[in-house]
């Protein structure tokens, strides 16, 4: 839409608490016979027609109460608290207040505070509409309206959809065939990405102070979280299609020094000879900003996902010529993150373990944009500082396509009702998981990360679309060649296959590498740590 997309959302919305008296009939077929149900369904049609990435309070004066909520996948932070006085808190990030804790807002419904008021809403009677557990002191209670009523036809309530179908979980035939190469799924699969990114990338604003075509180098709109991985190289090779080649893209690479990596590696190569072992002296005596890549040795070269980037940013040089592909590479030394430690575990709170920590770090120091790039001209590196803030992430490929190894393990254990079903909860998870979580991180740096494999419609598809047209397992591939079909992984094999068509065939073979694995994020002091472990003061 043209302008200011909130601006024209608060209008909608005062438009509909203004005028409720429309869908007092509505109310009143599912049972609801209170003035204000009115206006809690005139504001959730309104909220059930907006698609993408939100989360909203609003406040009705007239009626007295507050409206508040998250869109469907959770994309946006959210977060409330009760302190021990009663009063309810809502806020994008928490406080380092102790007395209580913070909580995510659920992706489930639009939550209403009446004010002023000793009865509790209920849309419809049931356990859908229980009470929240923070529901207030006597002068206001807190309720919700259940997602599935959130909808543009009320009238069809309460028997009204859920919004997004079930998981499809027809099993595959007997006869099944190997999703191939040049299988129709994978053109509409494409279809459906394009579509996603021209909605995120064809309408960036110019970054504030870019005043003359001078600067425009200096001045890039887009930078995409850049692993090198099948995910967000397949954005990356998508956008080359929408964008002018004049526009230069920003691929952010991160890599951090782990001292227990580096201790291991030290120890796996003991010095022989005096030489050998002087010139191990003085390569570590090297400050981080000496060593080079002709060194070999720098912490961030040994890091997973910076050689997977590099890979990938040949092919893509190689495939989409004319465009400044800049590979920014964020250097993280321990030192450094170690004094964002206390900034990044307070960012992600209420998630509290290692694993949160880990995964955090990275979309921290890679939103941040600030690393160092190569000139091939002049063989130097320069500083630098990425202007985009508007960032592309491939997050949610692996829920939709199956791409996780434990989709792998729950398929050779209990075959294709086990993989079905773990795919089924990581969906239903999609809201409750680590989407809030990531926003506050990566916004704290005034950028938004946008979701393109999250996309309402591509999600519609992917989630009708039947298992064996999404991921490879059970097909086997013995005997097939390059010049006839591509032998790849059962993991998001139709993600790979386009990968491959698209001319990509190094990323359509990467293997799935959780981040904080890639960027060395993981087990910085003790390899005994486990994910799971709560974080200590």
């Amino acid at each position: 839409m043209a302008g200011n997309d909130t601006q024209f959302i608060f209008d909608s919305l005062l438009q509909a608490v203004s005028s409720p008296r429309e869908n007092l009939t509505a109310a009143n077929d599912i049972g609801l016979n209170d003035p204000l149900d009115g206006v809690c369904i005139s504001l959730a049609t309104v909220m059930g027609k907006v698609s993408g990435p939100f989360a909203f309070v609003f406040y009705d004066g007239i009626s007295q109460q507050i409206f508040f909520g998250r869109d469907r996948l959770g994309r946006r932070s959210l977060l409330q608290r009760k302190d021990r006085s009663g009063v309810l808190m809502l806020a994008s990030v928490g406080d380092d207040c102790h007395e209580s804790e913070w909580i995510e807002v659920e992706a489930d419904g639009i939550y209403v505070v009446r004010l002023d008021d000793e009865t509790t809403f209920d849309l419809h009677a049931g356990s859908e509409c229980a009470e929240n557990k923070l529901a207030g002191p006597p002068f206001f209670t807190l309720s919700k309206i259940p997602r599935k009523y959130e909808h543009v036809n009320f009238r069809s309530a309460p028997g009204t959809e859920p919004p997004f179908p079930f998981l499809n979980k027809t099993l595959p035939p007997t006869n099944n065939q190997c999703l191939s190469i040049k299988d129709p799924v994978i053109g509409v699969l494409q279809q459906h990405l394009l579509d996603s990114l021209t909605l995120r990338v064809t309408a960036v604003p110019k970054p504030p102070g870019q005043i003359s075509s001078a600067t425009i180098h200096q001045q890039t709109r887009l930078a995409i979280l850049f692993s090198g991985g099948l995910d967000c190289t397949v954005l990356a090779r998508l956008v080359h299609d929408l964008l002018p080649s004049s526009e230069d893209i920003d691929l952010l690479n991160v890599a951090f020094e782990n001292p227990r990596v580096l201790s291991a590696s030290r120890n796996l190569v003991k010095p022989q000879t005096a030489n050998q072992a002087a010139s191990v002296k003085a390569l570590e005596a090297k400050s981080q900003t000496e060593l080079n890549i002709a060194d070999g040795a720098t912490p961030y070269e040994i890091c997973p996902d910076r050689t997977t980037g590099r890979a990938s940013l040949k092919e893509l040089k190689q495939i989409c010529p004319g465009r400044t592909w800049r590979f920014v590479e964020v250097n993280v030394p321990y030192s450094e993150t170690q004094q964002h430690r206390s900034s990044v575990i307070s960012l992600i709170h209420p998630h509290n373990t290692e694993m949160d920590l880990s995964i955090a770090y990275a979309f921290y120091f890679a939103a941040r944009g600030r690393g160092v790039v190569y000139d091939t001209s002049t063989s130097t590196f320069s500083a630098y500082k990425s202007s985009a803030r508007v960032l592309l992430s491939g997050l949610g490929a692996d829920e939709l396509f199956a791409g996780y190894t434990r989709h792998g393990t729950a398929f050779s254990r209990r075959g294709f009702p086990g993989l079905l079903n773990e795919l089924a909860l990581d969906i239903t998870r999609l809201g409750k998981r680590n989407l809030g979580r990531d926003d506050r991180v990566i916004s704290n740096w005034g950028k938004e990360v946008r979701l393109p494999y999250l996309d309402e419609n591509l999600l519609y598809w992917a989630l009708q679309c039947p298992i064996w047209q999404k991921c490879g397992f059970g097909q086997g591939g013995i005997g097939i060649t390059d010049e006839d079909e591509p032998c790849l992984e059962p993991g998001k094999k139709v993600l790979r296959l386009l990968a491959y068509r698209l001319g990509m065939k190094g990323v359509a073979r990467e293997k799935k590498r959780a981040i904080q694995f890639g960027s060395r994020t993981a087990k910085m002091e003790s390899k005994r740590s486990k994910g799971t472990q709560l974080l200590s003061e």
